[in-house]
């Protein structure tokens, strides 16, 4: 093999081909389907599971715990990363956390919980507060301000309700 013939035959974007387009193309007729059969037939499409009529591994397979797929994604960082990474009278955000390294995934709710010491006087802004970090961040001499999470469909919906409701009343 030579270094020309490494991508030989490899294409970018690859034509589809073209089937029942006649017999002298060699996929005409029943367009590489074969004779009968429910596969043959237009719109069939089985599902990936589908194992000939028995039932599927996947429906055999016993489902064990839940997910709840509107969880909100609750990120912690201990009061004792703070101590390490910041200095003395700087402010912590979620974006600072970031920039620090300490959050490195996609989050909802950001949390500061109690694990460790805090001798350093910081001002500490996040979603959620353990009882023991703000009591630790407050004896230190820092602020800790709450910020506002994911709002409800709910309450939105609720609030939109309420503008429209003083809208039509100023008219």
């Amino acid at each position: 093999m030579k270094v020309h013939d490494v991508n030989r035959g490899i294409q970018r974007s690859k034509k589809g081909r073209r089937v029942g387009r006649g017999l002298g193309s060699g996929r005409g007729k029943t367009a590489g389907r074969g004779h009968k059969g429910q596969r043959s037939n237009p719109g069939y499409g089985a599902l990936p599971i589908f194992q000939g009529g028995t039932m599927p591994l996947v429906r055999r397979i016993p489902k064990r715990g839940f997910h709840n797929a509107f969880a909100l994604t609750v990120v912690t960082v201990n009061v004792a990363d703070l101590e390490r990474r910041f200095e003395n009278g700087e402010e912590v955000t979620p974006e600072s956390l970031a920039a620090k390294s300490l959050v490195k995934v996609r989050y909802d709710v950001l949390k500061i919980l109690g694990n460790g010491e805090l001798t350093k006087k910081l001002k500490v802004s996040a979603h959620r507060f353990s009882e023991s970090a703000k009591e630790k961040i407050e004896k230190a001499g820092g602020e800790v301000t709450v910020l506002a999470g994911k709002v409800p469909c709910e309450v939105k919906k609720k609030q939109k309700r309420q503008q429209k409701a003083a809208t039509a009343e100023k008219a």
